[in-house]
């Protein structure tokens, strides 16, 4: 085998364990922020009922706590799958799913501080 060889093989299979890696990070992460999102989907439910608002936050936050779920769910599949096809197509739609949710998150931000500052 000579050196540029050497060098594809070498780099194949550094990103194969770098998108395992990103792979990983978004199946803990994505939970979390699943976790998170239920979590303040409680708290907000607390503050509703207490100050008698009316939020699209709540609504938000659950429709994102389903996006996060989806990309748990993919970048679990993409970490059981052995097919590499099936493996890369999971692993971009897990990523993508994830930061749909991001931006999700941030617009229910916006909604829940809006609300909430408007009382």
């Amino acid at each position: 085998m000579n050196l540029a060889e050497n060098n594809l093989s070498q780099a194949t299979v550094h990103a194969a364990n770098l998108d395992e890696d990103i792979c990983v990070h978004i199946f803990t992460t994505s939970a979390v922020m699943l976790g998170v999102c239920m979590t303040v989907v409680g708290v907000l439910h607390v503050f509703i009922a207490l100050r008698n608002v009316d939020t699209l936050g709540d609504d938000l936050l659950s429709i994102n706590s389903m996006i996060y779920l989806c990309s748990c769910l993919c970048a679990y599949w993409a970490l059981r799958t052995r097919r590499r096809q099936r493996n890369q197509l999971l692993e971009r739609l897990a990523d993508g799913l994830f930061l749909v949710g991001l931006i999700v998150s941030t617009g229910a931000t916006g909604f829940i501080t809006w609300a909430i500052a408007g009382q």
